[in-house]
């Protein structure tokens, strides 16, 4: 019943200065957003940081984002440890 959606969930893929990182994100459906991505890594990070792949999450992915089980190696620009410490 995916009619009602109005937003999809997108795993983004990036190298920060040489580490791989990686975001889950909420988008506005039939917004692809390579672009966006791209500008706020640039804004956040500058040159540390490369794109290295922009796709839709699996339901698994999906569903491990929603239950607050994000990725292990996110980097918070804000400096904070990821939720539940496992930065």
């Amino acid at each position: 019943m995916a009619f009602f959606r109005n937003s999809t969930t997108w795993v983004i893929d990036y190298r920060y200065e040489g580490r791989s990182r990686r975001w889950v994100k909420v988008f506005s459906a039939g917004l692809e957003p390579t672009s966006q991505v791209c500008e706020e890594l640039r804004a956040l990070h500058g040159d540390r940081a490369t794109l290295v792949q922009v796709r839709v999450a699996t339901a698994e992915e999906e569903s491990q984002f929603l239950r607050g089980e994000g990725p292990r190696n996110v980097l918070c620009p804000t400096g904070r440890s990821a939720v539940g410490g496992n930065g």
